[in-house]
């Protein structure tokens, strides 16, 4: 005879595991049930307040935000730093180019007084700029604002891409990614940061990627620079913002230019390639124009990548195991092919 308890016995036994095994299996079902529950509302109400602010200033500033504001912009003389320029000086800004190519520098410095009739005109000026010479920067930000007077944004957008395995990477490649991903775009601000302080204004905008936000396979020590860069920045927006200092991240995903071109592998040699998602990548004007965007509206950081990006980054914070997996299934695919084409 039973004891008069609800489930005892085999059938019961076996009803309790299908029950338990049920919850289990759908436990990650629940969770994002749940997180979108709770932060649904909240991000909805978030890109209500976006779209309404991007609106308005859109509205009664525009471009008159930019119009004679003293811009200093790195990596200028190819790829997105290019678009910038252009972007910009078609506005009225008053730009300070700089980059290690000098040379491009004064091409494109020609071809911004050649092309555009901006509001207000004011001649380019080009700077030679090293970010790995750390020992230059504050000597060359001192000579800038010894001619110009002061800064008004800085847009720390120079840096060099790798590709090469861990294992197989010398510790040099590593340095080098931090000095000019990082400890150059630090010095630079650390360099200019005064002055801003002094006046109770300005604005500094790092382009880091969305790679600071979800490391991938075979891009380490990129990876990690873009996520120190991700950190620094975050906790300067919060200790300056009582200096009146605006700082505001870019993340971009695949941007059409020569980064992966350019990009160092494990020795340190040029990589030389374009890979197909860096050439089907975002236009480098459009991003610019995202960018200014950012700057007219205030914008503490913004993702430029497709939905499936960011949903991989979301879901790095919610069900990370996920991503590892599909980024493990990655890395054994792209292990497969290397080992096919040597």
């Amino acid at each position: 005879m039973g004891d008069g308890r609800a489930g005892v016995g085999p059938v019961g036994m076996v009803a309790q595991e299908s029950r338990t095994w049920s919850v289990f299996h759908s436990l990650p079902w629940l969770v994002g049930w749940v997180s979108l529950t709770v932060m649904g509302p909240w991000v909805a109400a978030k890109i209500i307040y976006q779209t309404c602010n991007l609106v308005l200033s859109w509205i009664f500033q525009k471009d008159e935000v930019l119009r004679g504001k003293v811009v200093f912009v790195t990596g200028a003389s190819s790829g997105l730093g290019e678009a910038l320029a252009h972007s910009l000086y078609k506005r009225g800004a008053r730009l300070i180019l700089a980059a290690r190519n000098i040379e491009k520098l004064n091409e494109i410095k020609e071809t911004l007084l050649k092309t555009y009739r901006p509001p207000e005109v004011h001649l380019p000026i080009v700077v030679k700029l090293d970010l790995e010479d750390l020992n230059s920067i504050d000597g060359i930000v001192q000579d800038l604002l010894n001619t110009v007077g002061h800064i008004d944004i800085l847009i720390n957008n120079a840096g060099i891409s790798y590709r090469g395995t861990v294992d197989q990477t010398d510790i040099s490649v590593d340095i080098k990614l931090m000095v000019v991903n990082y400890f150059g775009q630090v010095a630079l601000t650390k360099a200019v940061l005064p002055s801003m302080k002094a006046r109770k204004e300005g604005t500094i905008i790092a382009v880091s990627s969305i790679q600071g936000k979800l490391a991938i396979p075979f891009r380490s020590c990129y990876a990690a620079s873009k996520h120190a860069l991700q950190a620094f920045f975050d906790t300067l927006r919060a200790e300056v913002y009582d200096d009146n200092i605006k700082v505001s991240v870019i993340s971009p995903g695949y941007i059409a230019t020569n980064l992966s071109v350019n990009a160092v592998t494990s020795d340190g040699s040029n990589y030389g390639v374009m890979d197909p998602t860096t050439s089907s990548g975002t236009e480098p004007d459009k991003v610019a124009e995202q960018i200014l965007n950012c700057l007219i509206t205030g914008e503490e950081e913004i993702l430029l990548c497709p939905f499936a990006h960011r949903l991989a980054v979301y879901l790095r914070n919610l069900m990370p195991s996920v991503i590892f997996s599909i980024l493990k299934r990655r890395a054994r695919k792209q292990n497969e092919t290397m080992k096919k084409n040597k």
